[in-house]
């Protein structure tokens, strides 16, 4: 265990970052599996819909620093291309 004043805030300060950071992870990982399902289920609208709030979730966690921008980028660019699948 740390001795210094600044190590055991630094303890705490990454204990919390370390759950907002997983809060936000794994909203990241919902929204990505509904846009999935949606285009399972072959529902155009519906995963346009979940596609645009996945893109903002995506878009906001880069921003947090939670995932890298390039990340964030190919994650949305990987779920756009699976839902144009189903309007082609």
């Amino acid at each position: 265990m740390a001795n210094h004043k600044s190590a055991l805030k630094r303890i705490r300060q990454n204990e919390n970052r370390r759950i907002r950071n997983k809060s936000v992870k794994t909203r990241t990982r919902n929204v990505v599996k509904s846009v999935r399902a949606a285009v399972a289920e072959k529902t155009p609208e519906q995963a346009v819909k979940e596609l645009n709030a996945a893109k903002s979730v995506i878009a906001k966690a880069a921003k947090k620093g939670v995932l890298h921008k390039r990340t964030a980028s190919r994650k949305i660019s990987r779920l756009s291309k699976l839902v144009n699948t189903l309007n082609a």
